[in-house]
């Protein structure tokens, strides 16, 4: 049985804008059968999560994206230092 979640819904954003951008909002909510809060709702958090989301990936240069792969694929030795981290760190963890 499938179940539903209430999302409770308290915080409030407000904006200003023009009557056409008002009319035009309008209009594409009621060829969506939706509200306008209901549209604008929608629409401001996919744009939210797609920015946040295209500043999240990394885009390299060909040569940079070499050089990555390399890396995972054959890691470099630990040095002196990386070893004493991962030390200290196993300590913590084990209490």
């Amino acid at each position: 049985m499938a179940t539903t979640r209430v999302v409770r819904r308290s915080e409030r954003l407000d904006a200003r804008v023009s009557k056409q951008e008002k009319q035009l909002i309008e209009t594409a909510a009621a060829c969506r059968g939706i509200s306008v809060t209901d549209l604008l709702r929608m629409s401001a958090t996919d744009s939210a999560t797609r920015i946040i989301r295209e500043s999240e990936v990394m885009t390299l240069s060909g040569q940079s994206r070499a050089i990555f792969v390399e890396a995972l694929l054959n890691p470099p030795k630990p040095n002196a230092k990386a070893l004493a981290a991962a030390r200290r760190f196993q300590l913590e963890v084990e209490g």
